[in-house]
């Protein structure tokens, strides 16, 4: 017999101050010394105004760590008494091994508990809270904190391009910045880490109840679209790092980010968004139900229009209205930015009994995606 779980706290953490468009260029630095010539084109295509760098403004060096960013988002959950599970979710870990989970719980200094590192990309928080949900829901925990973190700055930084810009003298001549698949994702992505509380019983002025969380995955049929540590080939599939000479980690930034985006715009709508939808309203005859805060996860606004699209034909009525989003204060944040938003939505005060929620969390790694389903209590 399963248990009701309930999530009773949100929290987040966002480093230093917020970083301006024009401001970005000096914290992240110039590749080969020049200007970005996709900068501009892109921050006007995904709408952010400001985002968060976990960087020194003089030497350009991290303040903290991945897992450190990611502690400092569960303790601002406040006091939450004895935790049975943790689990941690990033794209980038601060390390290969150990887990990035450990590093959490080394950086809380809790005792002894069950700790989990989920990996993959956006929808690896949506996992990180799908297990939390689970271990509470099977009974095995009266307390689980899910928390996911991404430190995307460290890697964006221009010392990570400088060995290819030399390597590639004449092209970039006739070029001046890096491939666009590498250079428009420095502009998209930043840092921060939210954390939830979920419990097996209410708590405190507002609960939501979770009553489904669901994952899903296309890879079956398209292959990688963002991936990082690797390169892709002609038949589309991915040489991954090890396979390369320490030269070739620098001078092809194998460990940088890269997007396949003509892949990404002719898939990512249907793959992670209509097709699984569709299901889920059949299945939890979602197209019954009143949603009164619908939470897209997209890394540009550019995409608002097509998310909304998707939605309207797969069977679903949600008004603008009863959207929620602060990509355009938060910035992308990768698999924390759902975290991230709730939190905000959860203390805002908009959130009534009674109100039912949907998230939807895709990641164009190989096309998954999250949806998760709350009614305030």
């Amino acid at each position: 017999m399963s248990t009701d779980v309930f999530l009773t706290r949100t929290a987040s953490f966002l480093p230093l101050e917020p970083v301006g468009n024009d401001e970005m260029e000096s914290v992240l630095g110039m590749v080969g010394g020049k200007p970005s010539k996709a900068r501009r084109i892109v921050l006007r295509n995904n709408g952010i105004q400001h985002r968060y760098y976990a960087l020194d403004r003089v030497t350009g060096l991290p303040i903290m760590s991945n897992a450190e960013m990611a502690a400092a988002a569960v303790r601002n959950l406040g006091e939450v008494g004895h935790v049975d599970c943790l689990a941690t979710a990033t794209s980038r870990p601060d390390q290969l091994m150990p887990g990035h989970g450990v590093m959490v719980h080394g950086a809380l200094g809790w005792p002894r508990l069950e700790v989990v590192s989920l990996a993959g990309i956006c929808v690896a928080g949506a996992a990180a809270f799908k297990h939390a949900w689970l271990a509470v829901r099977a009974g095995d925990a009266q307390r689980a904190v899910a928390v996911a973190s991404e430190l995307a700055s460290v890697g964006l930084h221009a010392r990570n391009f400088a060995a290819e810009a030399e390597h590639k003298v004449k092209e970039l001549e006739e070029r001046p910045e890096i491939a666009f698949e590498k250079d428009f994702l420095r502009w998209m992505l930043s840092d921060g880490a939210g954390a939830v509380l979920l419990e097996s019983r209410p708590s405190g002025p507002l609960s939501l109840k979770v009553e489904w969380v669901e994952l899903s995955s296309a890879a079956h049929e398209l292959p990688a679209c963002m991936y990082s540590g690797a390169e892709k080939n002609a038949d589309d599939s991915l040489t991954g790092w090890q396979q390369f000479s320490p030269q070739d980690w620098a001078t092809r930034s194998v460990f940088t980010v890269k997007q396949d985006v003509k892949l990404l715009n002719e898939n990512v709508i249907r793959a992670t968004l209509t097709d699984p939808l569709r299901e889920l309203i059949r299945k939890h005859d979602l197209a019954a139900q009143t949603i009164d805060w619908f939470l897209p996860h997209y890394s540009s606004k550019y995409f608002a229009e097509l998310v909304a699209a998707g939605v309207a034909e797969a069977g679903l009525n949600i008004p603008r209205a009863n959207w929620f989003t602060n990509l355009i204060e938060k910035g992308n944040t990768g698999s924390a930015s759902p975290y991230i938003m709730l939190d905000e939505l959860f203390h805002s005060g908009r959130i009534k009994k009674g109100h039912k929620l949907l998230m939807y969390i895709p990641e164009s790694g190989r096309f998954s995606s999250g949806f998760i389903f709350m009614e305030a209590v």
